[in-house]
């Protein structure tokens, strides 16, 4: 197992770089000069900018230089709020930035996999019944909504019909300003999981080491639990990381429908103002917090399914 983990740890670290890579370049060869503003500069105030940012070196300069910093865990600088570190920008010391985005993807996943695993068995278990036939129809309705649209209604009927919770911002921090935002991604990526266990488990169920275990008349409720859920977990475990990457991603989108201050805000706010340095800052931390995710799901997968050995 050490040997396992040991390779895709490996696998990781060229990923990572080819990604930070392809990043950088996408950035610089973007159009436009991060210092034109509504407010013009002088022809000697922009050669100071130019050359205290680096960007009158070479590329593979600029690279080995970003490359470093990284390695000593700094982000580079912003080039809207200048002297402003990008990692003071992400990881604010009050509650806003990446925490808010990670409260909301974390959240989020805690109510996803348990509850798309227990509707999954439990419409695979008692197919074609009542239930089974409304999880159907729920999962096609709310796999082809968007956040962007569940978010609006739900604002309409818990905020200013029902008046439950609030509609939008942070407020103190509490759980209630993210029930809302976290309903929107639960009802959207729930049913993914909810269907591929669905499926699972019905295969599952017709295997011949089940029938052998139902000719012993053992119950159902121990057939399941003792003997169906391991091998029916495998493919949704699998599907694991697709989804976080999915939640990281959604969870961007929905923090602009709620107007919540995390990462969603910054990357809107670095487009606009061609905060170029703060774009290639969120988008490598979340491609890695991604890859890093994958890489645990890989060690997961191989604890359920010891055929990965072979």
């Amino acid at each position: 197992m050490l040997k396992f983990i040991f390779k895709r740890t490996l696998i990781t670290i060229p990923t990572i770089f080819i990604l930070i890579l392809l990043v950088f370049f996408l950035v610089h060869v973007a159009p436009g000069n991060p210092f034109q503003g509504e407010k013009a500069l002088s022809k000697e105030v922009m050669q100071q900018l130019i050359h205290q940012y680096r960007l009158d070196l070479p590329f593979w300069k600029q690279f080995v230089f970003y490359i470093n910093d990284l390695l000593h865990g700094n982000l580079g600088s912003s080039y809207k709020f200048i002297g402003k570190s990008i990692n003071d920008i992400i990881f604010p010391n009050n509650f806003g930035g990446f925490w808010v985005t990670l409260h909301l993807s974390i959240y989020a996943m805690i109510l996803v996999i348990p509850l798309g695993i227990l509707i999954g068995c439990y419409s695979g278990v008692y197919k074609s019944t009542i239930f089974d036939r409304f999880f159907f129809t729920f999962n096609i309705v709310f796999s082809s909504i968007p956040t962007i649209v569940t978010g609006p209604i739900l604002v309409l009927v818990f905020s200013i019909i029902l008046k439950l919770f609030p509609s939008s911002g942070i407020g103190d921090g509490s759980l209630q300003y993210f029930v809302l935002p976290i309903s929107a991604l639960v009802l959207a990526y729930m049913p993914t999981i909810a269907m591929v266990t669905r499926c699972s488990i019905i295969e599952v169920l017709s295997s011949n080491f089940i029938r052998t275990a139902k000719a012993k008349g053992l119950p159902l409720r121990i057939i399941i639990f003792r003997h169906a859920i391991k091998p029916t977990l495998i493919p949704v475990v699998a599907l694991l990381g697709t989804t976080f990457s999915g939640i990281l991603v959604g969870s961007i989108v929905t923090e602009q429908v709620f107007a919540l201050p995390g990462l969603g805000i910054l990357t809107t706010n670095a487009a606009l103002n061609r905060d170029y340095a703060l774009i290639l800052g969120i988008t490598i931390l979340g491609s890695v917090i991604t890859i890093f995710f994958n890489l645990l799901v890989d060690i997961i997968y191989f604890i359920l399914d010891p055929r990965i050995k072979k």
